[in-house]
């Protein structure tokens, strides 16, 4: 079997058997067999799940990143673990590159990170944790996009994502008899006071950000009951991890003069926060001219700007002096990524192998 047709049975494999975030064992099993298989020295953690492989020799080391979770959703009807994010295929990409790589003379060693828990916001963290970046000067990500942003055959040397956050809160009023709603503290009334809230929040123009709620829980079967208790969540994203920033004081000021003003308590904690993309430019040209090297010029796409996030830049938050660029895969991607019949063209998959190895030999 040559390369192209193995990288499409890695994929077939991890397509056919997805397994949500922390739950990664039966991946990171298969990872395992076949680095045994291929005879490549790697390492497994007792505690989480993902993979760390090594080929090469040398004292310099660069690396490659695959997060290999899926999600939970509704998939044909029925609640299921789904790689409609791609990852299946972004393990099958760097598995190729390891495979056009491994007999190849290297003067430096190649870390290959399968990393788990992506859509969770903090798998990267883990592997920072357990070593996954020690020694490491560059960093590599590969990942799928969507067809408005890259056609299939066209690659880009860097993805820059936006960073997100995830507000959770819980209102804390006193329920009322439906026809005697003085005696009481509405938490709806409240609810709405954020909704109008996050709609005045403004920066420049010329900043991407954005903050809606996406989760209300309030109330019960009795209509005529006035809820004093609720719950909610709030979806922040903003394209700069500063302005990032300064949209959470916004935020928790507001809450804070609403709870005041309606006389409630409100407690809240921020969940799953993703930086947003800190890109080297050294690691960008080096991802260009491999690129260009690969599928010519007319197929180098300039980097994509994505407001999505991605765990992957926690590695440089965490490790400021490692330089990173995560690239991106044209594959004809419809309807979307995270859509549950997200589907693409895989003649991508070899694409972004072979240019992901000539990236990683070229750094």
């Amino acid at each position: 079997m040559d390369v192209k047709q193995q990288i499409q049975e890695y994929f077939n494999h991890f397509h056919a058997h997805p397994e949500t975030s922390w739950n990664e064992v039966e991946t990171t099993k298969k990872l395992a067999s076949i680095m045994e298989e291929l005879n490549i020295k790697h390492q497994t953690f007792s505690d989480v799940t993902g993979l760390i492989a090594e080929i090469g020799e040398g004292p310099e080391v660069v690396a490659v990143r695959a997060d290999i979770d899926a999600l939970w959703q509704e998939v044909g009807g029925e609640l299921r673990a789904n790689h409609s994010c791609g990852h299946d295929a972004n393990m099958a990409m760097v598995l190729g590159a390891l495979l056009y790589l491994k007999n190849e003379t290297l003067t430096k060693r190649i870390r290959f990170i399968f990393q788990p828990a992506e859509e969770k916001g903090n798998g990267a963290l883990s592997m920072i944790d357990r070593g996954a970046v020690e020694g490491v000067t560059h960093l590599y990500g590969v990942h799928l996009r969507p067809i408005e942003e890259l056609p299939f055959g066209k690659v880009a040397p860097a993805i820059y994502h936006g960073s997100a956050a995830f507000f959770n809160g819980k209102i804390i009023g006193v329920d009322a008899h439906g026809a005697r709603p003085q005696q009481g503290k509405n938490a709806i009334d409240v609810i709405a006071a954020i909704h109008q809230f996050l709609k005045s929040i403004y920066f420049s123009p010329f900043e991407s950000y954005s903050a809606k709620l996406t989760n209300i829980q309030a109330g019960g079967e009795s209509l005529n009951i006035i809820p004093g208790s609720a719950s909610f969540a709030i979806d922040v994203r903003s394209q700069k991890n500063e302005l990032m920033s300064e949209l959470r004081t916004r935020i928790e000021d507001g809450i804070n003069a609403i709870a005041s003003l309606y006389g409630v308590e409100i407690t809240y904690n921020w969940s799953d926060f993703t930086p947003a993309a800190e890109v080297a430019e050294e690691a960008l040209m080096i991802a260009d001219a491999a690129i260009r090297s690969v599928i010519g010029d007319a197929n180098t796409a300039p980097a994509v700007e994505t407001t999505g996030a991605d765990d992957f830049h926690f590695y440089t938050i965490k490790n400021p002096e490692l330089k990173a660029a995560m690239l991106g895969i044209g594959a004809d991607l419809a309807p979307g990524l995270h859509h549950p019949d997200m589907n693409f063209n895989h003649g991508a998959l070899d694409i972004g192998a072979r240019v992901l190895a000539e990236t990683l030999k070229a750094t």
